[in-house]
């Protein structure tokens, strides 16, 4: 098949990509039945994130409102009644905000996918006057804006004409349902892992006590991490030479060193700022279990499945975590980690015991947690299932909102 005959999706997104924005590279550069031509309002990390054909939008002025000049004229000069007898209403012209439209009509793709619902409201005038089919994913933050009730309106008028609605994981989903988006519009797209690339070993007890305890993440509220600095007083206490490695960086960093330097954990807990691709997996080689006790934040901000979780527990970590958005349905509570309730440090220090006291138990949850991940996870098959996401919108092109047929990850 020659390339012009492969179906072109356009993606659309704020920035390709954010340091944190693995998961949505995997699935641009994966595709095996479509190829894409990416649009963006910002190139970022491109060395990190090569791909090509990018485009990046121009931003344009928003227009003046005008008057309806007839009708003042009409009413000033002609029955000379001024003021009118009703409000003459500005002309206001639809607003599309960067030079997309012009670039989806000269590449005519058979589907757009916008990446993050908000940025498909701010796209929503452009999306509406194509006539192209489009999907929207969502991916948690994205919800947790429109919980709030910011936009309401836009958010339904964009996802009310969307063929299909994504969302990483079935708490998203079961989210995105209850804020009005029809269930027979939903579709599951779980975070892609390139298994290949991940060696796995069964972890054991570390010589000398020397255990590492690791969490990559944003350091954002929603993450949990004060929590977990409050847990891990409790467990140094019993293995003083246990180290608490954060990976990430972001707004809550100068709160969270002084919450450790309080909590006398000094010595305890490693700040290692952002590290790339290859210095995380040898920080996941090192260490022995994985942490994540993620919280629903003051914005109710929520997790899909956090990425970063999955690629520690295919390198075979295993997990200690909360009962919080899309964990549950990647870590098998007493198989291959153990959930605990959120902010809840006593709770979060008692699993982490559990698993250092038992070398037999932290095995075969090492075990599982790589075969978790294969099962539910695996890049090959995600790809599969988005791929099919898009032949299904594109075969529903013409049809109107409820008239679609149930999919099978249709929850």
């Amino acid at each position: 098949m020659n390339e012009s005959e492969v179906p072109l999706v356009a993606s659309v997104c704020g920035t390709f990509l954010k340091p944190e924005m693995q998961s949505i590279y995997r699935q641009v550069i994966g595709l095996h039945r479509f190829r894409t031509i990416v649009f963006t309002e910002e190139l970022s990390h491109p060395d990190q994130f090569p791909f090509a054909p990018v485009e990046v939008l121009v931003k344009l002025p928003r227009p003046k409102p005008r008057g309806n000049l007839f009708l003042r004229f009409w009413f000033k000069y002609i029955v000379r009644q001024w003021p009118p007898p009703f409000r003459i209403e500005k002309d206001v012209k639809p607003y599309y905000p960067f030079d997309l439209l012009p670039r989806l009509e000269r590449h005519q793709p058979a589907l757009v996918h916008v990446y993050y619902g908000h940025k498909a409201v701010t796209y929503k005038n452009i999306l509406l006057r194509t006539g192209i089919p489009y999907i929207i994913s969502f991916h948690g933050v994205d919800v947790a804006h429109f919980a709030k009730g910011d936009r309401t309106a836009d958010f339904l008028a964009v996802t009310g004409k969307a063929r299909l609605i994504l969302a990483r994981s079935h708490s998203l989903l079961d989210e995105l349902a209850r804020l009005g988006v029809p269930r027979n519009k939903l579709r599951l797209n779980r975070t892609p892992v390139p298994l290949d690339a991940v060696p796995a070993t069964v972890r054991v007890p570390p010589s000398g006590g020397a255990w590492r305890i690791v969490q990559a993440c944003r350091l954002i509220p929603k993450k949990g991490i004060l929590t977990a600095i409050e847990a891990m007083r409790t467990v140094v206490e019993r293995f003083p030479h246990l180290k608490f490695v954060l990976c990430g960086d972001g707004p809550q960093r100068r709160e969270l060193e002084q919450a450790a330097l309080e909590a006398g954990l000094r010595d305890a807990v490693e700040f290692r700022g952002w590290l790339d691709q290859a210095a995380l997996r040898a920080e996941f080689a090192r260490a022995q279990i994985f942490l994540h006790p993620s919280e629903l934040a003051a914005d109710s901000d929520q997790e899909g499945v956090p990425n970063s979780m999955l690629e520690a527990m295919a390198t075979g970590l295993p997990v200690v975590a909360t009962r919080h958005g899309g964990i549950p349905e990647a870590v098998d509570d007493g198989r291959d980690g153990f959930l605990v309730p959120e902010r809840s440090p006593a709770d979060l220090a008692a699993a982490i015991l559990k698993l250092l006291d038992s070398s037999d138990l932290l095995a075969a949850f090492s075990r599982q947690a790589r075969a978790s991940v294969v099962e539910k996870f695996g890049a090959e098959g995600r790809i599969a299932e988005l791929e099919d996401c898009y032949e299904e919108a594109i075969r529903l092109t013409g049809s109107e909102p409820g008239e679609q047929e149930l999919g099978p990850e249709q929850v």
